[in-house]
């Protein structure tokens, strides 16, 4: 069944309740049986829990800030030898399986010893590991996240 295929009237009959038994909301109309809840004018608040202390009051309020940001993905130095030859960037590095996702920062700390020339374009990289790239004769371009391609765009690149 389709969306626009759906028979439903646009004003739907309001729900009368306390009309007998045969009309299926008969005797206590939806309201059980006793207690403030049957009662007309009932009036809680939404939080009210019978007299013991709600819940929302009982848990301590989250305080600080807690930032939205993703952290970055963290490559080793190191990792970068077997890499040699190469523009090392997020999708190589995910291929490589060093990294979780192309989609998310990448930052490069500094582990072990780079001894070969490479060319590193991510979003990250710390002062030493900047230091040991060019020492070996490479270089260091940071460049923005990517972002992933939808669906509609992916086709079209595909063609």
């Amino acid at each position: 069944m389709k969306y626009n295929e759906l028979t439903i009237s646009a004003n739907k009959d309001r729900k009368r309740v306390g009309r007998g038994i045969a009309a299926g909301q008969g005797k206590t109309a939806g309201r059980g049986t006793k207690g403030q809840g049957a009662r007309t004018g009932k009036k809680l608040r939404a939080m009210f829990q019978g007299g013991s202390r709600p819940l929302a009051q009982a848990i301590p309020k989250a305080r600080g800030f807690k930032s939205l940001k993703s952290a970055a993905q963290v490559v080793y130095l190191d990792h970068l030898n077997a890499l040699k030859g190469k523009t090392i960037d997020n999708n190589l590095l995910f291929a490589e399986g060093l990294i979780g996702t192309p989609f998310q920062a990448v930052k490069v700390i500094a582990r072990g010893e780079l001894t070969e020339k490479i060319t590193l374009k991510v979003q990250g990289a710390s002062k030493s590991v900047q230091a040991a790239i060019t020492k070996a004769g490479g270089s260091f371009e940071k460049v923005p996240t990517p972002l992933k391609k939808s669906e509609k765009e992916a086709e079209k690149a595909d063609k």
